[in-house]
Formats: C-alpha cells, sequence, structure tokens
C-alpha cells in the first residue's frame, strides 16, 4: 500500500514557476514509479511525467517537455515536479500516482495508488 498527499499548487503568473510535492507513505515507495497527471475541467485526465524507481530514467509528456522536471527523494519518500515557464494552459488539477510494478507507462490505469490532487492555476 502507498498513500500519497500531494502540495505545492497554487495560484501563479504566466511564466512563473511552482514546485509540486507528493509526499508517500508505505513500504513501496522505493520500488515504485512516480508520476504526475493533470486534469483540467471538462476534460480526461492526461499524463504529465514519470520517474523510474531509481530514479534514472523520466519521461514526460510532450507538451511539457523542457518546462517541467520531476525527481525524486526516496530517503524522504517524497516525488516533486518542477514546474517552470507555466502558461494558462497548464492549469489543472495535478494529481500524484504511484505504480509498485514498475511499467513506467503513460496511462492512468496502470497507476495503483493515486493523491487528492492541489489545484494549480496560471493567469495571464
Amino acid at each position: 500500500q502507498v498513500q500519497l498527499v500531494e502540495s505545492g499548487g497554487g495560484l501563479v503568473q504566466a511564466g512563473g514557476s511552482l514546485r509540486l510535492s507528493c509526499a508517500a507513505s508505505g513500504p513501496s515507495f522505493s520500488s515504485s514509479v512516480m508520476a504526475w497527471f493533470r486534469q483540467a475541467p471538462g476534460k480526461d485526465r492526461e499524463f504529465v511525467a514519470a520517474i523510474r524507481a531509481s530514479a534514472g530514467s523520466t519521461r514526460y509528456a510532450d507538451f511539457v517537455k523542457g518546462r517541467f522536471t520531476i525527481s525524486r527523494d526516496n530517503a524522504k519518500t517524497t516525488a516533486y515536479l518542477q514546474m517552470n515557464s507555466l502558461k494558462p494552459e497548464d492549469t489543472a488539477v495535478y494529481y500524484c500516482a504511484a505504480d509498485e510494478r514498475g511499467y513506467f507507462l503513460t496511462t492512468t490505469g496502470v497507476y495503483h495508488y493515486w493523491g487528492q490532487g492541489t489545484q494549480v492555476t496560471v493567469s495571464s
């Protein structure tokens, strides 16, 4: 079992930055793939970024490449999403997710554990 709690969301102007944190509890964090997804009003939840358990490999959605960085600290059992050059279209609820099986995929159905989400609002 993995429990996830996101924090760090808020209101920021376009071009600004935020860092989201995902605090995890449970014995499986260090072996789990961690990911971030987001969901805007009226839209499906979409993949943003993922990182392998060893933190050696990452993958990103095309629309965040070069702007967002996913990282993790296994000692602190926390995953992060550094978001720079934010745009109004980045406005969404951002969710942290974990997959104990290590599939490293971009589909929501693979991830068994989810946080409650944190709101990110980017004003123009």
